[in-house]
Parts: C-alpha cells; structure tokens; sequence
C-alpha cells in the first residue's frame, strides 16, 4: 500500500518532527524536517500532519513519494525507518493490490490528491501537550462564539431523532425563505455548502469538461472538479485579489465552460467582487453556470447589498451558495444550502441522497434562524473584533506582517521583514498553543491568515506577535 504525504488544500505547510510508541509500545522515530510525511504502523495507517514538536502515535516516518507496506521502504527516501511486519510483507502482494486498483479505480481517481482538513481540538491537544481550552483555534474561520443557546435547547429535546430525516428539510428551507427572501422552490439543503458543489458537478459535468477557477480561493472547487473528472481552467487573480473578469470571460468560452465559481468574500483575502463585475460575468456567458459562494457576506458591512440569493430566480445562470458554519456556528453539524435556478430543482432533486441533511442539523439550523437577534449579536461582535486586529495588525509594533483589508471573518497578512511565513505559523503553535493558517503553495507561501475570535484571543495573538517582532 503506497502512503504519501501532501500539502493541504490551500498549501499548508506541515513540519514534522514526530518521536513516540506505537499500539504495541515499540518506539519509534522520524527524523528530519519536512513539508510532507505520514505515520504507519503494523495494524494501522495514518497521514500524519500534526504539526510541530508533535508525538507520533504510530511509527515509520516516510517522505513524500516514498512506499511503506507490502513491497517498499522509506528508508530510501533518507528516513530512518524502524523494520515492521508490514515492510516484511511480499512484493507480490503488492502488485496484486496494483492489479486491482489498475482494473477497478477510476483512472483519476488513482492520482488524485486528497483534501487535507484542519485538525480538531482533540487532535490538536494531544499534538501541542494543551488542554483544549488552552488552545486558540483561529486556523478554521470557525464562530468562536458557539451555537445559539436555542440550538442547544432544540437539540438535547429533538422528538424523533430516530426517525429518518425528512428528504425535502421543508420546515428549514420555509425559514430560509423568510431568512433570504429567496422562495423555497428555489432552495436546497446540504450536508455543509461542500455537498452542493459535488453534488453540481455531478448533474452537470461530463469527464473533461472544463470549470474555471479565480486562485487563490476555496480549494474545494478545483479539488470536487478534479473528483468528478473534470478540467479546472485557473485564471489567477492580481496582486490586490481582484478577479481578472475579462480574463475570466475569456476562459470560459475558450474553454466551453459548464460552470465559473466565484467567491465573494473571497477565501483567504477576504475582499468582495463588485457587483457591476459579477453582472458583466452573468451577462457574458448566459450559457455557464456562475456560481457565488457567500459563505461569509454575513460578515460583510452591507451584506443585504451584497448578496444576490435574490436574484437567482430571475436568473437561469445564477447560483448563490451559503452555509451555518460561520454566521451560527454550526460548523460541527455540516449543514449548508444553495440558491439554484428553477429549471435546474429538478435535476438536483433528482440526483440529491434522499436523507443527506440530518434530523440533528436540520434542528440545529431552524434554531438558530429563530434566534436573529443572537445571531446579529455574535455577527456585530466579531465584525468589531476584526476592525480592533486589523487595527493591532497595522500597528508598527508588529512590523513583519501587512493586512489586507477583508469583509470577512478572517484577515490575510503577507510576511515580510525577512520573516518565514512557516515558521511564524509554527513558532505560534509550539510556543503559544495559537493556530493560524499558513499557505505553502507558491503564490501565497508568504501568507498566513488569523480567523477573528474572541477579544481574549485578540489578545492573546497580538501579543504573541509583539513578542516575536
């Protein structure tokens, strides 16, 4: 079985240095310092992005492209790597195993790189030796505020929890309707905003269709594409992550292109496309798909202005996505939805898993929507808390970052003054349990982006960078 480490889907960098014991209690070690590696050990096979001066409860180390298991070693990767049953295994069993990839797994799929996701608070205390209330967390873009109080009310009273949840989520998409202003006809529910674009790729795409892609942005787009088989055309946006719409334009009819994802806040910068750009997009390629991710126009000063969920149904290439995970903290719960055109319910419906949104989510969501005024609350708050890091970000106190302005709930900062962007991110976590994002992708390699928390962490983060300056 062959092993590979690999970058996250923005370009996280990962550095481990991983010493520990295995299930068995056999110690084990890695060596070295490096972007990619993963864990194995005789009964169990683990990628292992834990970070810095992490334990590693499991065992080899291998570089990236490297092969532990049945036929391979890491050892000529420059690993020291500790014998196991599994490096002892036959090379024949190895090459059945390729047989049947080879006949079986869709050729794309064999070389697709999966997609990394932040670790959790369990995860992370156990890598950085912090209790879980010791740690900020601001790597995610998660609401550090937690769910309405009515949401956790609603859950721990939720009648039918054993019953299967219903395959239309009426009740949430008739509270989504008054929420948006968007009629409900017009609206689908999914296990998190992620579904919705798989699920879109899936009635639309045929293998090599094109999509076009505004980097840097939500990596999920290309990486659902690349799932389905499609091509991803990218058309990099400008040094200000402004959306290049000529550019964008161009590509999509170069390219015959079925769907054009844009994000607005854009992910990780956070700025937002103006509307006249979005318009001329729309009206240029009434044949494409342009999807809008709103995932954070909460968090935007006139988000009602921004928004275009109510325009999609005068629109047959218009689609408008958004989720819970940010605006009522629902991150855990997975539920998001989207606004599609009305000749496209249909086949949406019909491709849809019958119970994809669960009873839990469902009344987590409708909860949450009751409680307005909690939520206008939680939004003030974190929109005030971004302008006061902003403001600290600025300060000359901290003089190796430069902010960028940002609409949303996170800000982007390039690393200067002859400062390692990684080992910012990587000083932060090992010496004061503070999670933040780093790129490691080209392009953003001198990027990190801090999510916006509390004051307390507010606090907590400016200082530590004082510290470090």
């Amino acid at each position: 079985m062959r092993v590979r480490g690999e970058e996250d889907a923005q370009g996280e960098c990962v550095r481990a240095r991983a010493t520990g014991r295995d299930r068995a209690g056999v110690a084990t070690a890695c060596f070295g310092e490096t972007r990619e590696m993963a864990c194995v050990s005789t009964s169990t096979l683990a990628l292992c992005r834990l970070g810095v001066g992490c334990e590693s409860r499991w065992g080899v180390g291998v570089r990236k492209g490297s092969v532990c298991g049945p036929g391979g070693s890491g050892a000529a990767a420059g690993w020291k790597v500790r014998p196991s049953m599994a490096s002892s295994s036959s090379s024949s069993g190895a090459a059945a195993q390729d047989a049947l990839s080879s006949r079986l797994v869709r050729p794309h799929i064999r070389t697709l790189k999966p997609y990394t996701p932040i670790l959790p608070f369990e995860v992370l205390s156990d890598t950085l030796g912090r209790r879980p209330e010791d740690i900020v967390k601001l790597d995610a873009n998660e609401n550090p505020y937690g769910t309405p109080p009515s949401v956790q009310a609603a859950l721990a009273s939720m009648p039918f929890a054993h019953i299967y949840p219903d395959p239309e989520t009426r009740k949430l998409r008739a509270a989504l309707e008054r929420d948006t202003g968007c009629p409900a006809a017009n609206l689908l529910v999914g296990c998190g905003a992620d579904e919705l674009i798989d699920l879109l790729m899936r009635c639309v795409l045929e293998p090599g269709d094109c999509v076009v892609d505004t980097p840097p942005t939500f990596t999920m787009y290309a990486f659902d594409c690349d799932v389905n088989g499609g091509r991803t055309v990218e058309v990099p946006r400008d040094a200000d992550f402004r959306v290049d719409v000529d550019g964008v334009i161009r590509a999509a009819r170069d390219n015959a292109a079925k769907i054009v994802f844009l994000t607005s806040p854009n992910n990780p910068d956070g700025s937002v496309m103006p509307r006249g750009d979005v318009d001329r997009v729309l009206e240029a390629l009434p044949d494409t798909l342009v999807v809008l991710d709103e995932a954070y126009v909460e968090f935007c000063e006139d988000y009602h202005g921004v928004s275009r969920v109510t325009d999609v149904p005068g629109r047959d290439n218009l689609i408008v996505l958004r989720t819970f995970s940010k605006r009522a903290a629902l991150a855990g719960l997975r539920v998001g939805y989207g606004a599609f055109p009305t000749w496209l319910m249909s086949y949406m419906w019909a491709m849809k898993q019958p119970y994809n949104v669960s009873v839990a989510a469902e009344t987590a969501a409708c909860a949450a929507l009751e409680d307005a005024a909690y939520l206008a609350q939680v939004r003030d708050a974190l929109v005030s808390e971004r302008e006061r890091m902003m403001e600290g970000l600025r300060g000359d106190d901290i003089p190796f970052l430069e902010p960028y302005p940002s609409q949303a709930n996170f800000i982007l900062c390039n690393v200067v003054g002859g400062k390692d962007a990684a080992g910012v991110k990587d000083a932060l976590a090992r010496d004061e349990g503070i999670m933040i994002r780093h790129y490691a992708k080209p392009a953003m390699k001198n990027f990190v982006r801090i999510s916006v928390g509390t004051p307390e962490h507010t606090d907590r983060i400016l200082a530590a960078l004082r510290r470090m300056a």
